[in-house]
């Protein structure tokens, strides 16, 4: 039907027709896939919630004299020192290690930061502690180095994320006897509560399920500025079991992305702290889908009750834990779900007021000319199998 190149011609003369992907799915049951796909260009996506496979990379730029750094930690919280001499890599799911250094925030509050909270703060524009240790060699003679830096006070500061936009995930319950701290947050025994991490219909790879559009190189919205499609994602599992609309009914696609850091926006790259789990990030993520054919609008047209996720049980403690069957996400969105014969009430890790805030803002973006589309320069693979451990190791003692 049309081309990028087409597409592109047209948001830069201000023609370009835009639609959210929630804004398509109404259009679609008004006028049907063929008389929307006639009329739309681009179709935008979002979400808002937890990315914990997510992380910085920082260049601090050469003290004098000068220093390898080997171990260092901002605001107490280590960062990963083993590559150049002044590079660093924080990850968003790091611990404090210390406390003391960060003002206006007591002891309980400091060690409930984590890597996630001084990325955000960098973002916002925030002075961080940082004290570095190095390695004293001929060419770098420093031994130690303390300081304060600000995003503008450092050379590189971008997020390199290996794994983000997770395709679907799973809805967290505890079918066990005690209250369970996880990575989707508090579960309450006896199935006491239910909770999913997913917008549903307005997730971006729910709305690209074969990955068509999406590849390497494609330009998105990364935490309130432009960002990237780097790879695929880590535990990328594209073979996931499909429904007949292509999307997974389970953990699937997942990509890897970086952007700049100092043009991202605070309200979208924010820290978190789950109680009894710890530090993570969330983080703001849209990707434009352009119409370039029919089935990117069949293939956008779904709703959330044509979307399944599965009730987990992380009761059990094992890599593979049973599970109470699979559930639609207008079900999830409902607020309760059946599990075993008993109504559960259901939370969402998820916003998706925000979600819908990020497809709107990359909606205005593009009408306005200030965001163009770009030609992924290779595809995400989809035949990658999901690996474990299973076969290798042996749990070691700790007598």
């Amino acid at each position: 039907m049309r081309s990028i190149a087409e597409i592109n011609e047209k948001i830069e003369s201000g023609k370009a027709v835009v639609w959210t992907a929630e804004e398509l799915k109404a259009r679609v049951q008004e006028i049907g896939v063929a008389a929307a796909a006639k009329q739309v260009d681009v179709i935008t996506t979002g979400t808002f919630e937890p990315m914990e496979s997510s992380g910085a990379i920082l260049n601090l730029g050469q003290t004098d004299p000068p220093i390898k750094i080997r171990q260092c930690w901002m605001d107490g919280v280590a960062a990963y020192a083993g590559f150049g001499a002044v590079d660093l890599y924080l990850g968003a799911t790091q611990m404090t290690e210390y406390t003391g250094k960060t003002d206006g925030l007591d002891g309980d509050e400091q060690r409930e930061r984590g890597g996630g909270h001084v990325i955000a703060d960098l973002v916002a524009g925030k002075a961080v502690h940082l004290r570095a240790i190095g390695q004293s060699t001929d060419c770098y003679s420093r031994a130690s180095f303390e300081t304060t830096i600000t995003r503008d006070t450092i050379n590189q500061f971008y997020l390199f994320n290996p794994r983000n936009a997770y395709q679907n995930f799973i809805v967290g319950v505890n079918g066990g006897d005690r209250p369970l701290y996880t990575y989707l947050g508090p579960l309450q025994p006896h199935l006491g509560n239910a909770v999913y991490s997913n917008p549903g219909a307005l997730s971006p790879l729910m709305n690209d399920p074969d990955l068509q559009v999406v590849g390497i190189g494609t330009r998105i919205f990364l935490g309130g500025g432009i960002g990237y499609v780097a790879w695929e994602g880590t535990q990328h599992f594209p073979l996931q079991k499909r429904l007949p609309n292509h999307t997974p009914v389970g953990p699937g696609a997942t990509l890897a992305l970086i952007g700049d850091a100092k043009q991202m926006q605070p309200q979208w790259v924010r820290g978190c702290y789950f109680r009894g789990y710890g530090p993570s990030m969330m983080l703001g993520v849209g990707i434009p889908l352009p119409v370039i054919n029919e089935e990117v609008v069949l293939r956008s047209s779904v709703r959330d009750q044509d979307l399944v996720a599965p009730i987990v049980d992380f009761s059990i403690p094992r890599r593979v834990r049973p599970t109470f069957g699979l559930v639609s996400y207008a079900q999830l969105k409902s607020g309760r779900i059946p599990i075993d014969g008993k109504t559960v009430r259901v939370a969402s890790l998820s916003s998706l007021y925000l979600a819908r805030q990020v497809a709107q803002e990359l909606k205005q973006w593009i009408t306005s000319g200030q965001f163009t589309l770009t030609e992924p320069v290779a595809s995400v693979p989809m035949d990658r199998t999901f690996l474990a451990q299973d076969r290798w190791g042996t749990q070691l003692s700790l007598e």
